[in-house]
């Protein structure tokens, strides 16, 4: 249409950095997750284990309330580098909750409704779309994982004393790097379901399947063949060599004795190297990213 008073004006406000700008997707995005009731009790459940981990390490600093309870202090659980693994690895899985729960339609979405092109002629990049919709996974499991593990690690030191906690840093760092990598690994996933399955249920369901089926698969080979190198295919498997790796608990042959025809025999259980396991993560985050870069783009081809 045709422009016969020209009293528009260019915008003199102020304008938004560029390196902050994907950050509109997430800022949205809380919105419409936090108004699902399901999911607030959920996330509000997700700091149980946490309030549990910081009850158990202060009992072991309080003799009054020991003696109140009628509880030795030898008969609670050493705060060492498998205490702080117990519940990192609990959390992992109530992330994995939280994930099934928010990733499938954040993609899904845009796509189902030819939104992206709305998008991506906004000024940033495809990488920035991904990275904004994978970001209100990752500040969600961040939340409920390495954050509030740390704070409970520095509350232990706090009442420990500075040199536990120079004796213990391993810990720390075993905590934020095993979470990290298991919150990043789980929003590749999602986006990438998300990307590809457009129906919400379906894309639940197919989060679920990738996580239940490689898993079942490797416990199939263990009865099988008696090993555990079917955890090169599980990503739970995964997920836990290589979090006993940073924590230092990893053993990559287990001996158990065995009863077979009236005689004792020896049976050595097999775990994948640590290379494999890093190897096998790295070539699923490839996957991820590259379906991903296939499936998210400003137009699409119908035949």
């Amino acid at each position: 249409m045709a422009v016969y008073e020209h009293t528009y004006k260019q915008y003199a406000g102020l304008l938004t950095p560029e390196w902050s700008r994907f950050l509109i997707i997430p800022r949205h995005a809380f919105r419409d997750v936090f108004k699902s009731k399901l999911f607030t009790a959920l996330f509000v459940l997700c700091f149980a284990p946490i309030l549990v981990e910081a009850i158990l390490i202060y009992l072991h600093h309080n003799t009054q309330a020991l003696g109140i309870l009628q509880v030795r202090i030898n008969n609670l659980v050493p705060i060492d580098a498998s205490f702080f693994e117990f519940f990192v690895n609990f959390q992992a899985v109530l992330a994995g909750l939280v994930t099934v729960l928010v990733g499938p339609p954040l993609v899904a979405r845009d796509l189902s409704n030819n939104g992206l092109p709305l998008y991506l002629c906004r000024p940033f990049s495809r990488a920035e779309y991904v990275f904004g919709k994978m970001c209100v996974v990752l500040i969600l499991l961040s939340a409920i994982t390495w954050v509030p593990q740390l704070l409970v690690f520095f509350f232990q030191a706090y009442l420990e004393g500075f040199s536990w906690l120079g004796a213990n840093i391993p810990i720390a760092s075993a905590i934020f790097l095993s979470s990290l990598l298991w919150i990043l690994v789980l929003a590749l996933l999602s986006q990438t379901v998300s990307a590809w399955v457009k129906w919400r249920t379906a894309a639940s369901a197919a989060l679920i399947g990738l996580y239940l089926i490689p898993t079942v698969f490797a416990e199939f080979i263990f009865q099988i063949f008696s090993t555990h190198w079917g955890h090169i295919l599980s990503i739970e498997g995964l997920r836990k060599n290589l979090t006993d790796g940073l924590f230092g608990t990893f053993v990559q042959s287990s001996r158990q004795m065995t009863d077979f025809d009236g005689t004792m025999r020896e049976l050595v259980i097999a775990e994948p190297p640590l290379w494999a396991c890093w190897l096998a993560l790295f070539l699923i985050c490839a996957i991820c990213l590259a379906l991903l870069s296939r499936k998210v783009k400003a137009y699409e081809i119908v035949r």
